[in-house]
């Protein structure tokens, strides 16, 4: 089953250790899901997972100042009798000493929250799902290709990390090389990340480890990106008969998830990232459809930045937007004129 430190839940949520004398490094979370317990204050314990992460908030807080001593003392040694991995109190809230006194004696720790209860509950339960969720390692590649997550596969030494470098050095970003860590998130989705030693690397055959971040600069990694196609690069088989027209639309499966998956063909000569940007680049039928694909006239100038903004920008790969910015700036300062832009 998989499992996660509670001290990274710690780190990631920023929170604060209210019993500093419990020592919470051997503590594991096995549950995304969390747990209010409000039920359980009133005593009634059926079917309470005491395995979930428990959220004190503002309700349960003012229930809870509400109960006598006596009655404090009894529930919440019942309570804390379940074994709870941990307790945490939003809005900055702090436990009375009873309840501080009866975690201290079954060594429950006692966390708090700047965040209100809502927004904690819907951080913890986005991060934890993705720390637990079924996790396989594969051999590959993954770019994040104009917003989609391209896993790049094939045999080792074919080319994957130079195809990856190449896309790379025209503007898109790497997730991982070498080994993918994919995790099913839930029945439709699969993230991809990069094992903690090996992130923000690339191995090139002859040259060594390279630092992607040091050497494009910051927005040149992804920490994690979902996987949205798979290419299989294989060496060319001049016998074997591939789909040239690319009507059939293949599949791998990962984890019971199914990817659309393109297997390539290469041999010396075949520019693979060229094919790479082909298969994931925005489509341009929305060019053929506009009455002014060649020449624009701009007589207004209003009317030029309307066009800029709401016709291009949304529908155009980004590395053709530098030229329709030239091509703008010329509609300002030409009145009444042709602005080419082809």
């Amino acid at each position: 089953m998989e499992s996660v430190r509670l001290t990274r839940l710690i780190e990631k949520m920023k929170l604060e250790n209210l019993t500093p004398e419990i020592d919470v490094s051997d503590i594991r979370l096995t549950q995304p899901e969390i747990n209010r317990p409000a039920l359980q204050l009133t005593g009634y314990f059926e079917h309470f997972d005491a395995t979930r992460l428990q959220i004190i908030g503002f309700v349960e807080y003012t229930y809870m100042e509400g109960l006598s001593d006596e009655r404090k003392r009894e529930i919440y040694n019942e309570f804390m009798e379940y074994d709870v991995s941990a307790v945490v109190f939003c809005r900055e809230l702090k436990p009375d000493p009873i309840f501080m006194q009866a975690a201290l004696t079954h060594k429950i720790p006692l966390l708090s929250s700047r965040k209100t209860t809502s927004i904690f509950m819907a951080e913890s339960i986005r991060w934890l799902n993705v720390k637990l969720a079924p996790c396989i390692s594969v051999h590959g590649v993954l770019v994040d290709v104009y917003g989609e997550g391209l896993l790049i596969t094939g045999e080792s030494g074919i080319g994957k990390s130079e195809a990856a470098l190449e896309l790379i050095r025209r503007g898109h970003r790497l997730v991982t090389d070498d080994v993918v860590e994919i995790r099913k998130v839930s029945d439709d989705t699969l993230v991809g990340s990069a094992p903690d030693m090996l992130k923000h690397l690339i191995e090139l055959r002859g040259i060594g480890v390279v630092d992607v971040k040091a050497l494009f600069g910051a927005s040149s990694v992804m920490d994690t990106q979902n996987i949205d196609l798979v290419i299989r690069l294989e060496d060319w088989d001049r016998d074997k008969e591939y789909d040239r027209l690319g009507l059939e639309e293949n599949y791998t499966e990962y984890l019971g998830n199914k990817v659309v998956c393109y297997n390539i063909p290469i041999r010396p000569g075949r520019n693979l990232q060229a094919l790479h940007r082909l298969i994931h680049a925005p489509p341009r039928s929305v060019f053929n459809q506009l009455p002014f694909h060649i020449h624009v006239f701009c007589g207004d100038h209003k009317a030029a930045l309307r066009l800029y903004e709401n016709i291009f920008i949304p529908n155009i790969p980004t590395f053709f937007i530098p030229a329709y910015r030239r091509v703008t700036l010329a509609c300002f300062l030409m009145d009444k004129r042709v602005a080419s832009i082809l």
